[in-house]
């Protein structure tokens, strides 16, 4: 195992930018209907899921940058807390029941990242980089 550790920094990264990409993705479809409306999303979209969707768009995109990576990353976990305890959990105990997978695996990612930086391929490390 300790020939992987090197490469730790960078499967961060990785890590950072796809499920940046993949959050994004759903304020995509919530806001923009981009590349298909979100299904069971309402029409109008309520305010609180208009909210949602501007961050998950906005701070998806920081997060793919890597950019103030650890409070963006630390917003959008409680973000995820949030959604998780609202619109999933009273559906069910079992987040395979509920559907909120996804919800709970973003926040435990984000509340990860928010730990541990956006990793060597992140705006974040240049920046400390320089004198």
């Amino acid at each position: 195992m300790d020939r992987l550790a090197p490469h730790s920094g960078k499967v961060l990264s990785i890590l950072r930018v796809v499920s940046a990409l993949a959050f994004m993705a759903h304020g995509l479809m919530k806001i923009f209907h981009f590349p298909v409306a979100q299904p069971g999303a309402p029409d109008p979209l309520p305010t609180f899921l208009q909210l949602a969707g501007g961050l998950e768009i906005v701070g998806g995109a920081l997060l793919v940058l890597g950019l103030f990576t650890r409070p963006v990353a630390f917003i959008l976990s409680g973000m995820m807390a949030v959604a998780y305890f609202m619109a999933h959990a009273p559906k069910s105990v079992y987040p395979a029941l509920n559907g909120g997978e996804p919800a709970l695996l973003f926040c435990f990612i984000f509340f990860y990242l928010a730990f541990a930086g956006g990793g060597l391929w992140s705006l974040d490390a240049q920046v400390r980089k320089r004198p």
